[in-house]
């Protein structure tokens, strides 16, 4: 027979335990993204990869706010984040620091998910990954500034996927990676 695992057997960490715990070597950076719950359910995602950090830029909202609350759940009080009025700034600062910084778009020479070269972003590696605007997506100034472009291979007729659900896959994709 097959039954819902409870909390206490799922054996989940505490707020404390998750900010002491290792981290996915991985930052997202939200380039104005304007929905609170998308921004909500993009913490909820990283919490559940263990994401080491979510640079939210420009007109994103920040913590405490109603609206993310409703989709992260508290994520937001394990997640470290900080705010930046500027996305091309925080992008030249990861580089500064390391990060090999990709944007998640369709774009000229994108690398597809599914077929990343696991030396280019796999244990070790320091990645942040930019996802943009729910309407007019990354910007192109921080597109400029990326080493490359992450696409998710999409088959339908539409071009896009909501912000948070192209964040969950890209998150999931770097959780393998780094594993």
């Amino acid at each position: 027979m097959t039954y819902k695992l409870t909390t206490e057997e799922m054996g989940r960490l505490t707020v404390a335990e998750f900010r002491e715990s290792a981290k996915l070597p991985l930052t997202v950076v939200l380039d104005n993204v304007r929905s609170q719950n998308n921004i909500g359910s993009v913490f909820r995602t990283a919490d559940a990869f263990r994401v080491e950090h979510i640079a939210l830029c420009g007109i994103c909202s920040t913590p405490p706010h109603r609206e993310i609350h409703k989709t992260a759940l508290g994520a937001e009080e394990s997640v470290e984040w900080s705010h930046h009025d500027d996305t091309a700034a925080c992008v030249r600062s990861l580089k500064a620091l390391g990060y090999k910084v990709f944007a998640v778009e369709i774009a000229h020479g994108s690398l597809k998910l599914g077929a990343l070269p696991a030396d280019a972003f796999g244990p070790g590696v320091k990645t942040a990954i930019v996802f943009g605007n729910e309407i007019d997506g990354v910007q192109e100034e921080v597109m400029a500034l990326c080493d490359g472009a992450l696409e998710i291979p999409q088959e339908g007729t539409k071009h896009s996927l909501n912000v948070s659900c192209a964040a969950a896959i890209v998150m999931w994709e770097m959780w393998k990676l780094k594993h």
